[in-house]
């Protein structure tokens, strides 16, 4: 059942895997200049998470996006991002969160249960997030994380983020479900007409189902 509350969804995006640092840049860019984003999660390889973080960060915070990185407190407060996005045990979850709130975002991830996540939500992250970085592997979002932000939304008061489907159309199965935000990769970064046309249809895509609910 949708939150009642519930008034719009917003996109996310998680950065794609390959290529280099200023490569990926040149893509956010062009990405977050085409519609709204509500946040940017660096993702990379150890090696790379850094430079990529480097890159990508004053990027997103010039576009107004924030900037969160994948499970490295350090580089986010070297590079002065905006907060992580984490996926470790819920213990360590709230050392991230008592390490760095207020001042920074922390959300909850690799959630693939209701006791994880209420579990999770124990700790008071600023998002909870349902499906895998890269589980964007089908078309349509996959089911049980579908379902399960779907349930969260419409129990909770922190917002849920679910992990989209390679199809664009797959944030409109978000919106249907009541569920606040919709992470896309896949469907984004290797859009046939590049990020910038597919960041601006996902926007009008959420628009149009926005405008159905009576």
């Amino acid at each position: 059942m949708a939150n009642d509350d519930f008034d719009t969804c917003r996109l996310c995006l998680v950065t794609p895997s390959g290529g280099s640092p200023e490569g990926l840049g040149t893509m956010v860019d062009a990405a977050l200049s085409a519609g709204d984003v509500a946040s940017l999660i660096v993702t990379a390889d150890a090696a790379d998470l850094a430079r990529l973080a480097q890159v990508t960060v004053p990027i997103a915070q010039a576009h107004g996006v924030a900037a969160l990185i994948h499970n490295d407190r350090q580089i986010a407060a070297a590079t002065g991002a905006d907060g992580v996005h984490f996926d470790g045990r819920v213990t360590e979850l709230r050392a991230c969160i008592d390490d760095l709130h207020p001042d920074r975002i922390v959300g909850a991830g690799n959630l693939t249960s209701r006791h994880d996540a209420m579990a999770a939500g124990e700790a008071e992250p600023d998002y909870v997030f349902f499906g895998r970085l890269d589980g964007d592997t089908g078309e349509e979002i996959f089911p049980k994380a579908l379902g399960l932000a779907e349930w969260w939304a419409g129990l909770f008061q922190i917002p849920a983020v679910v992990m989209g489907g390679s199809d664009l159309n797959s944030v409109q199965q978000a919106r249907d479900a009541g569920i606040e935000f919709v992470a896309l990769r896949r469907a984004v970064w290797e859009h046939p007409d590049g990020p910038a046309d597919a960041v601006a249809l996902a926007n009008r895509l959420l628009a149009e189902a926005r405008d159905a609910v009576p």
